[in-house]
């Protein structure tokens, strides 16, 4: 929440990552810490134990028309319905991970060139989230992982890492540091006239039922047949377009931040395949090559599904 009193953006952090991520020019996958299969068997872990995602009718898509490429990119609204014609809100987004989740969507400038003046109240909010995603089974899971392959020394390193990575700012313009990698993914921004990130389902649940996004079409249905599932849509928030966006659907926030943050630590700039029941799925991450935190740590810039 916003409030009138402005301060920067500072939160002393003990940063002890014991291999900072790899970059795109790293060696050949076998050289990797990791190997794709122990990501798909953590990745697996980790969708098995979200036990704060939607159960079959909790939510209900209208997904309308799929596009194919030559209908893409001009704007088109094929879908004259909402996407969501049902959340059960009070079921899900009373609990502990979604609220806090849901308490940090207006904390974000939404053009970028406008610096984002951080606020007491806004990092304490920041604080909660992550205290509270880390109370779970998934990040408990995800930080033993991660540190049993020697990213990390500790919790607590991992945590303060997490907390750089994805609330650090930098700038997507000239000088003011307008953007984060949260505000990128799970809230979304508008550059360069474009939608850009907004790849959570939450944020776009609640734009739609505000009247601010508008659903146009579908170009990907994932496989799954319970939650979470990954869908791919283009839509328009306010007047700006996104022709192809990508999110998990039904997942929770600890889950989207752990699958995320499990391939940006170890396969950051590039695709990162992942398994959820069975099948399996691509991870795109992106690191921002402009700035950097620690010794020379990279913030994440993007995360997403690729379908």
């Amino acid at each position: 929440m916003k409030s009138t009193f402005v301060l920067l953006w500072l939160l002393p952090c003990v940063i002890c990552r014991a291999k900072p991520p790899t970059s795109a020019k790293s060696p050949p996958t076998s050289q990797f810490a990791v190997t794709n299969n122990e990501i798909q068997d953590v990745s697996e872990q980790l969708y098995k134990h979200d036990v704060n995602r939607a159960d079959s009718g909790d939510i209900i898509l209208n997904i309308q028309h799929k596009v194919f490429s030559n209908e893409t990119g001009n704007g088109t609204d094929f879908s004259k319905q909402k996407l969501f014609s049902y959340v059960n809100e009070a079921k899900l987004f009373t609990r502990p991970t979604f609220a806090r989740l849901i308490s940090l969507l207006d904390n974000y400038v939404q053009k970028t060139g406008t610096a984002e003046n951080v606020t007491n109240e806004e990092i304490r909010e920041q604080n909660a989230f992550i205290k509270e995603i880390f109370q779970t089974t998934i990040m408990r899971k995800l930080s033993i992982f991660l540190i049993s392959k020697g990213y990390y020394k500790s919790d607590e390193c991992f945590e303060n890492d997490l907390r750089e990575m994805w609330f650090g700012l930098y700038t997507r313009s000239k000088g003011s540091l307008d953007s984060s990698g949260f505000e990128h993914v799970f809230h979304g921004e508008i550059h360069k006239g474009k939608i850009a990130g907004l790849h959570n389902w939450v944020t776009l649940y609640l734009l739609e039922k505000a009247g601010e996004m508008n659903y146009l079409s579908y170009s990907s249905d994932g496989p799954w047949t319970s939650y979470p599932d990954v869908f791919a849509l283009q839509f328009k928030w306010s007047t700006y377009l996104k022709t192809l966006g990508s999110f998990f659907v039904g997942s929770s926030p600890e889950f989207d931040m752990a699958m995320y943050t499990l391939c940006y630590v170890t396969r950051p700039d590039r695709m990162c395949t992942v398994k959820l029941g069975g099948t399996s799925l691509k991870i795109q991450t992106y690191s921002w090559p402009n700035s950097s935190y620690g010794s020379g740590k990279r913030y994440l810039s993007s995360s997403y599904p690729n379908i």
